[in-house]
């Protein structure tokens, strides 16, 4: 059984420095600190996400995800460990594609909306493009194993393609409660992409969204 922290304060970091996983110090303002930082922001928007309610398998995916980003957080802390591995990226390309099946076609710009599950989706999607940016540049200084870096890419589309699975029964419910409100929507939407009169991969239109009918 670890140590259990008995202390929350220590007063070593006064001096704007922080201890590495290996017992080396650097500036909290470091390229190393900063990425594995901005890890521990997206798994904590993960989080967020897990507090909304959501279908039971994406609730197991983001779970495992949030152990995998505290093992990518601790690889990013301790220069020279391993903890994400080619099959963790692998295993993130397969849901990838099992989620994106199920989508139409990717054809227009959508708002980061949809209800509340799919908008905290997107906020986590944003903060881990971060966390990529942020390794990216510790990785032009440091040695980073690339596994990482690709860790975060394919989590941030992951995450993408999962808030627009979760945008859909808030559209549903839009079409069902409130035909005004739908079919105006349609209108706009028709005019937006021509004669077509299809919906554009589940996107919404801004005054769709902030019609009542989006917060019953």
């Amino acid at each position: 059984m670890g140590n259990r922290l008995s202390r929350i304060y220590t007063r070593t970091g006064d001096d704007g420095s922080t201890g590495l996983g290996d017992g080396s110090r650097v500036g909290k303002d470091s390229a190393r600190v900063n990425a594995y930082g901005t890890v521990d922001e997206a798994n904590s928007c993960i989080g967020v996400v897990l507090a909304a309610t959501l279908p039971e398998d994406v609730r197991h995916l983001l779970t495992t995800v949030q152990h995998q980003l505290f093992d990518l957080g601790g690889e990013l802390c301790i220069p020279g460990h391993a903890a994400i591995a080619g099959e963790d990226v692998d295993a993130l390309e397969r849901q990838l594609d099992h989620y994106n099946e199920t989508l139409p076609a990717l054809k227009d710009f959508i708002l980061p909306a949809g209800g509340e599950a799919a908008a905290r989706c997107h906020v986590a999607r944003t903060v881990v493009r971060r966390a990529e940016r942020e390794t990216v540049a510790l990785a032009r200084l440091e040695t980073v194993r690339p596994e990482a870096i690709r860790y975060l890419n394919r989590l941030s589309d992951l995450l993408f393609v999962l808030a627009r699975v979760l945008a859909r029964p808030s559209i549903r419910s839009a079409r069902s409660g409130c035909r005004q409100c739908w079919t105006g929507c349609a209108k706009r939407m028709a005019t937006w992409i021509g004669a077509k009169r299809r919906w554009p991969s589940w996107g919404t239109c801004a005054a769709c969204i902030r019609h009542p009918c989006w917060t019953r």
